[in-house]
């Protein structure tokens, strides 16, 4: 009894970061403080490699690596799943994307008997209305679930194509060799919905004519209605639908006069790629690692080292550059706990897929093992919303 009142104290005594030092979890992850990684693994195609670092009390971002079977048929198709999704507000609309998206995903490739740009964009759909189905339910109990959103970043490699879907600004990044010089180019797959980008903010512009305040200049960052900077998501149904725009609702989020369609939107950008033998690997990371590190960059971090680490790397590259622009030691900055930490950098998620030309020419009819992987992190029970969340921090969204 003594020893266990020992240890107790002296989990209360040391610094938070240091309570979680290089503990394993269930599915392969270590953790060191506020950092969760896996160093290397084998998905369908090839190899990968995965890390978290939590800044927020909670952790917003959430993510997921899926290698099999992509149907609910053991027929297949078979190939390689890759979610990341940046939630703002709390954590609870990127928490419900990791339980859902891919299982719909599987619904309807078993469905249309393959796997499509359609497949993926009804997953998305229907994620989006199990979403506001919940919201609906707990809008009595919990209002400010309606201020709740995510970004969402997909990708999926089956025979031999991959299919790239995005809302929000996390980013999917190629690595593609140039023969000729031996290069590795940086090749931006995903279509970003930030209002930063002029076109988009053109887009809301031409979608919301009516409407001259859609997107605004706020404390020199535009944002959409003076919220939030991204134009589409998950979740966010304050400014989807009119009727959770409203009282109990915080006033910060409710707009002064009604809308009549929705602000924000939920149909993702999907491109398809036909890898090449030339085409080495896939980062996908939200948009905390793209703050600090540029494609080309991150690219080259991967390229020029070993595979295995290559996530964790390109996360403590950017915790380096976040450091040094506050004029600080990259040790002091890893001693600063989550909540705190939220004010030098943002969650950031990292998924690197390296693609291995030689399985990625089998059919997709090939059976291959089952693998599930999520991102780790500092994680509480599903039910807490973030306090006094706002999608107005600093940062992405």
């Amino acid at each position: 009894m003594l020893s266990g009142l020992m240890n107790l104290l002296r989990a209360c005594f040391l610094p938070r970061s240091d309570r979680h030092v290089h503990t394993s979890s269930e599915n392969g992850g270590r953790q060191d403080g506020l950092l969760w990684y896996k160093d290397s693994g084998q998905h369908f195609n090839g190899e990968f490699s995965m890390a978290v670092v939590q800044a927020n009390k909670l952790l917003e971002d959430q993510s997921q690596l899926e290698s099999g079977c992509l149907s609910l048929h053991e027929s297949g198709p078979y190939g390689t799943f890759v979610g990341v999704y940046d939630g703002h507000g709390g954590p609870e609309t990127s928490r419900y994307i990791n339980d859902h998206l891919f299982q719909h995903l599987k619904r309807f490739t078993s469905e249309q008997q393959g796997m499509s740009a359609d497949v993926i964009r009804k997953a998305y759909q229907a994620t989006e209305d199990g979403f506001l189905s919940l919201v609906t339910k707990q809008w009595p109990m919990k209002p400010q679930i309606a201020a709740v959103g995510s970004c969402c970043l997909v990708g999926v490699i089956c025979n031999g194509t991959l299919y790239v879907a995005n809302l929000g600004d996390s980013r999917a990044v190629l690595g593609r060799a140039v023969k000729a010089t031996g290069e590795v180019l940086a090749i931006q797959l995903s279509a970003e919905h930030n209002v930063c980008i002029e076109s988009v903010r053109r887009e809301m512009q031409s979608l919301h004519p009516d409407d001259s305040q859609i997107v605004v200049l706020k404390h020199n960052v535009w944002r959409v209605k003076g919220l939030i900077q991204i134009s589409r998501s998950i979740g966010d149904v304050y400014l989807k639908k009119a009727e959770f725009n409203r009282e109990p609702l915080y006033p910060k989020f409710r707009l002064r006069e009604p809308f009549r369609k929705p602000i924000l939107s939920a149909d993702p950008s999907i491109s398809m790629h036909e890898l090449q033998p030339h085409d080495q690997f896939v980062i996908f990371a939200s948009d905390g690692l793209w703050e600090h590190l540029s494609n080309q960059e991150a690219v080259n971090i991967v390229q020029n080292h070993p595979r295995s680490g290559s996530a964790k790397r390109l996360v403590k590259t950017a915790l380096q550059e976040a450091a040094k622009k506050r004029e600080m030691r990259y040790s002091d900055l890893k001693k600063i706990d989550r909540g705190v930490r939220r004010h030098f950098h943002d969650d950031i998620t990292v998924i690197v897929v390296f693609l291995d030309s030689n399985l990625m020419s089998r059919a997709s009819s090939a059976k291959g093992p089952n693998l599930s992987i999520r991102g780790g992190g500092v994680n509480f029970p599903p039910n807490i919303l973030a306090p006094c969340a706002t999608p107005t921090e600093p940062g992405g969204t």
